[in-house]
């Protein structure tokens, strides 16, 4: 529901009493998408700003939110907003991606449950349901990320297969076509009995289980000898062409050039001498199957070897497998051992751990299977793909990641385009029936060699990562030339996580550098983005940045197995979504995943309590004192500034202080996200907004917002707590945009000089508003009160109670310091008075001594002293044996590897802790005495 215009007039006053996030960020968000505040059109040239453009890692259409999609979106729209804020031409593009693979599985799941099937409906009839499916279902992702209040340029959403971005995906095929650098072959692929169709090696997930591997003898003709060769997937062996011997291994050599009989098949095969066979691993003889082995099809290539199919794409055998055709694969596997063994071939098995590859889709084990599938000649693409982040014109962060980049980049093998699907771009090739395939850009009228106009479409479709990885350049208008690729291609920035560095980040650097040759960014936009002369403007960003992995509580990888999955919805339902996202800032070093942890989220709710009743505090105060102080309400208005906080009037030592500490936080901050330093600036914010600002700065100006206190001071008071107040909301903004935007809001009465504080200035530190003194001397006055409320804790005065202290200090300067600042002092830390004496206390029971000063709190509890020796004594002796328990605990290695990782922590944590909870005990024992 959007909101009504009447909804955003709110009076200071009317703040509730309780903060409810969910009152608020349903609100907002709407509010946003409704004025298209963060839409951006494309600019007329003259335009001079630094541009910054970020492009949303498109989800599939059929994902639904999870922890890894909150942390990118959460630090996306942090380092957005902060961009916007600071007067960049601030563009972030929002789209999903059709996702092949995962939305026909969805449509057939649906299609199953109505008794249905996609082969019966026949291919457009089916394609029309998906765009149905798309329709109705498909927008799940972008709900939540509209509720997330992804501050995204909404008019400019894409799907990848809209008609603008299909017809930029033909180009690219029919262009690389006639470069040389797509072909056509029969090769072995990945293949997905489950899905149906090729998937690329970095859709392959593997994992180690316990497995067999057999020996088989193959009889040798003409002598009475065997060879043997071991496996551990014996179907394979009836499509085997050959075994496969070390030139070099003489135990073979009297075998060249002769044959052996296939068991089973009864099919006469060569041995062959080739590397394939390694005479240091297992009998030093291989069989070779070069239609369901990667390896054995090189081999199979350079002696000219058959190429025998034995298993179908449902896993099935097929009818070269004799008398095994129809059978499933593991069922085959289980017949030709009983076979092998009733007939005296299987000479041998043993426990062996395999190596498996799972479709990461479906997670049914994968095929190497031989198919003709089109490929793209990688290594001319990938040359300049390295270069460019070799020589720094792409950076990655963190740096660890390059390497890994590198790597990869080197050693990468041509990449299977062709899908067997028929969700997706299909592929623009015709075939005639005379063997010509014609590659267009649109559906030829007749064959080309033949003249037939008998012309069938290719029935693949291409890899979804196709398509993705031109995304930085089609959905600014290419193939044409536009006012958008000048102004905001490169893109500035991508964020992303890990598991995608190769399948789309490096297939966007392919792609960019070599469709984005010559291309220029308007020179003026280039300049003032900060990129010097010599940077390629082809490469699709400047800079990556490789977010962390969100874990549970344990540091734990979340998975469903587990039972361990967080639901990023569940926790903002229950915290709200500035929590969440502020969470998983504060605990996002670069290189360092997250252990999420919902005590950390709550902790943060109360962080957003505590800014909200500080504002109603203010409120109160203001509208009490002066209500024409708020901007919108009366003759005052407030200038927004990025720099400094403006129209403070430092005239106590706490308006110094506040105005100094804001303005060196917001440097750090500012610092921190310019390297992606997300946990830092968090947490510099935390410890100002909390700490600094309301338990500091609100406590100490009090006094000079009672009534019958000096008027003009009041004002004063007023005016900087509003001033300083403000300011912190535009620093919080970009980590907390809802309830900063409720609280600015109100700030104005409803009536602000803009539509959002989202577009007001960010804060930048202004060197004059630095004051070393300032801190200083607040920092000493500080260090008093916190010694003395420890002084009191530990002897157990009671909180309303006023007590007496004693305070020796050596420095005139600091003595003259607590004078002028005594009131503050006495209030704060509940002193009745302060006696200043002549010499040190430190050896009093109970002083605190300092570097500035020593202090001792004057205060007599009447105790029984035999009976307190007492109860110290067995307080000690429990404390005793709970450290001899954890000590046990933690020397036991078995309870070590068995024990959570959070439980063995708290052990020791606690352990730490009762070693100085023991050392104060024995102190106090020792004073009694």
């Amino acid at each position: 529901m959007l909101i009504a215009e009447c909804s955003l007039e709110i009076m200071a006053h009317d703040l509730p009493k309780a903060y409810e996030p969910g009152a608020i960020e349903t609100r907002w968000a709407d509010y946003w998408i409704k004025e298209k505040l963060f839409s951006v059109p494309t600019p007329p040239p003259g335009e001079t700003r630094p541009v910054f453009t970020l492009l949303l890692p498109p989800p599939n259409v059929t994902g639904r939110l999870h922890m890894g999609h909150m942390l990118n979106h959460t630090q996306m729209d942090i380092i957005v907003r902060w961009h916007r804020m600071r007067g960049f031409l601030t563009l972030w593009l929002p789209g999903t991606d059709h996702a092949g693979i995962a939305t026909q599985m969805m449509v057939e799941r649906q299609l199953a449950s109505e008794g249905k099937k996609r082969r019966d409906m026949g291919r457009e009839a089916f394609v029309e349901r998906v765009w149905e499916w798309k329709r109705h279902y498909g927008g799940a992702i972008l709900d939540q990320m509209k509720r997330l209040g992804d501050s995204v340029d909404w008019d400019r959403e894409y799907f990848t297969m809209d008609e603008n971005l299909s017809r930029a995906v033909r180009e690219v095929f029919v262009r690389l076509h006639e470069e040389g650098l797509i072909y056509r072959g029969k090769y072995i692929v990945n293949w997905c009995p489950r899905c149906g169709t090729a998937i690329s090696d970095l859709e392959v997930k593997h994992e180690d289980i316990a497995g067999k591997l057999y020996e088989i003898r193959y009889p040798v003709i003409g002598a009475s000898e065997f060879i043997t060769v071991a496996t551990t997937r014996p179907e394979t062996m009836l499509g085997d062409t050959a075994v496969a011997v070390n030139e070099k291994d003489e135990r073979y050599t009297h075998l060249h050039g002769k044959k052996v009989l296939l068991p089973l098949m009864n099919r006469e095969i060569p041995i062959i001498t080739d590397d394939l066979a390694q005479p240091e691993f297992g009998t030093g003889a291989v069989k070779v199957t070069p239609a369901h082995d990667p390896n054995d099809f090189e081999a199979g290539l350079r002696h000219n070897l058959p190429q025998i199919e034995v298993i179908d794409e449902h896993a099935h055998m097929n009818e070269n497998a004799g008398p095994y055709a129809g059978l499933d694969r593991y069922e085959a596997r289980k017949r030709v051992l009983e076979d092998l063994r009733q007939q005296g071939f299987l000479v041998g098995e043993k426990d062996y751990t395999i190596a498996i590859g799972k479709c990461d889709r479906c997670g049914t084990v994968v095929e190497p299977r031989l198919s003709t599938q089109w490929f793209i000649k990688i290594a001319p693409l990938a040359q300049r793909a390295t270069e460019v982040v070799e020589n720094g014109e792409i950076t990655i962060v963190p740096e660890n990641y390059k390497q890994i980049y590198l790597n990869w980049m080197h050693n990468i093998h041509d990449w299977c385009i062709s899908r067997q699907l028929w969700w997706g771009h299909r592929i623009p090739a015709w075939h005639c029936q005379c063997g010509e395939i014609l590659v267009a850009r649109e559906a030829p009228a007749k064959c080309t060699k033949c003249g037939s106009a008998e012309l069938k479409q290719d029935t693949d479709v291409l890899d979804t990562w196709f398509s993705s990885g031109l995304l930085p350049f089609t959905t600014l208008g290419w193939p044409e030339k536009t006012r958008d690729q000048q102004v905001f291609y490169p893109t500035t920035l991508l964020i992303t996580a890990y598991e995608i560095l190769f399948f789309w980040v490096a297939r966007m650097i392919m792609f960019g550098c070599h469709f984005m040759q010559g291309h220029q960014q308007d020179p003026q936009l280039k300049q003032a983005s900060g990129w010097g002369d010599k940077k390629d403007d082809s490469v699709p960003f400047r800079q990556v940045y490789i977010h962390a992995l969100v874990r549970d509580a344990e540091r734990q990888k979340m998975s469903k197995t587990k039972g361990n999955v967080i639901d990023p919805l569940d926790i903002i339902q229950r915290f709200g979504t500035d929590a969440t996202r502020f969470t998983l800032a504060a605990m996002a070093a670069p290189g360092t995943d997250i252990a999420f942890s919902e005590s950390r989220t709550e902790g943060y709710r109360n962080f957003a309590n505590k800014i909200w009743n500080a504002a109603r505090f203010m409120f109160m105060n203001i509208d009490r004192i002066e209500p024409g102080l708020r901007p919108g309400t009366g003759s005052e208005t407030r200038s927004h500034t990025g720099s400094g906080v403006a129209g403070v009037k430092a005239v106590a030592l706490e308006d110094r202080w506040i105005l100094s500490r804001f303005n060196r936080v917001t440097k750090n901050v500012n610092e921190a996200l310019e390297t992606y330093r997300f946990h830092e600036a968090a947490n510099q914010i935390y410890d100002f907004f909390w700490g600094e600002f309301c338990d500091w700065y609100i406590e100490l100006i009090k006094p000079r917002l009672l009534e019958g206190a000096d008027q003009q001071s009041t004002r004063t008071a007023c005016a900087n707590l509003l001033g300083v107040f403000e300011a912190a909301l535009r620093l919080l903004h970009p980590v907390m945009p809802f309830i900063t935007e409720e609280i600015w809001h109100a700030i104005y009465d409803g009536n602000p000089p803009l539509k959002s504080v989202a577009l007001a200035p960010y804060p930048q530190a202004d060197e004059k508003q630095l004051d070393l003194a300032a801190e200083t001397e607040m920092a000493i006055l500080q260090d008093l009160i916190v010694s003395v409320r420890n002084l009191r804790a530990e002897l157990r005065v009671e909180p309303k109670q006023r007590v007496p202290i004693q305070l020796f200090v050596q420095e005139p300067e600091i003595r003259q310091l607590i004078e002028q600042n005594q009131g503050s002092a006495e209030r704060l830390a509940s002193i009745e008075k302060i006696e200043f004496v002549e010499n040190s206390l430190g050896k009093l029971p109970g002083a605190r001594h300092t570097a500035r000063f020593d202090v001792h709190v004057n205060y007599e509890r009447k105790i029984d002293v035999a009976a307190e020796r007492e109860r110290l004594k067995k307080e000690l002796e429990q404390i005793g044996k709970e450290i001899a328990n954890g000590q046990r605990q933690l020397s036991n290695e078995q309870f070590l590897a068995k024990a959570p990782t959070k439980v063995v922590e708290g052990i020791r944590k606690r352990a730490q802790e009762l070693e100085i909870l023991r050392g104060k005990v024995k102190s106090k024992l020792g004073e009694l005495k």
